[in-house]
């Protein structure tokens, strides 16, 4: 199984996300995708398999991962502080891969009936999940 973890500015969700992933599934292979060099780059050092940045790289891969995670921001054009694109957005949104997307909410963005709970919590369950994922498998 493939997954990718896409996240932008500095990258310290998807680091988060990655070194979970890492730590309770050693094996998967982990496609760091970042807006930007910086948070591809944090995203490596926590221990993803491979990555790529930018927009074309994001386009091109949502098709070829199975699973892609991150913040519910990446399917928003201009989330992430305005680091989305249409085109990401949509590719994100169009691809046929499974998304889990941690419920941040930031901004003018209220996600009604999904209660704020710590970062730390959200990643937990979001691991726990992509677990249950690769049993199914």
């Amino acid at each position: 199984m493939r997954i990718a973890v896409i996240d932008g500015q500095g990258g310290g969700i998807g680091k988060h996300i990655v070194e979970q992933l890492r730590k309770k599934i050693p094996e998967l292979n982990i496609l760091a995708l970042g807006t930007n060099a910086l948070a591809t780059g944090a995203m490596l050092r926590a221990g993803a398999t491979e990555g790529a940045s930018g927009e074309s790289a994001i386009c091109y891969n949502v098709e070829r991962v199975d699973i892609i995670v991150g913040s519910v921001a990446i399917m928003m054009v201009y989330g992430l502080l305005g680091e989305i694109t249409a085109s990401m957005a949509t590719a994100i949104s169009a691809s046929k891969a499974e998304k889990l997307l941690l419920p941040i909410q930031r901004g003018n963005i209220q996600l009604v009936g999904v209660p704020r709970i710590p970062l730390p919590h959200q990643i937990e369950a979001l691991v726990a999940v992509v677990e249950e994922r690769l049993k199914v498998e």
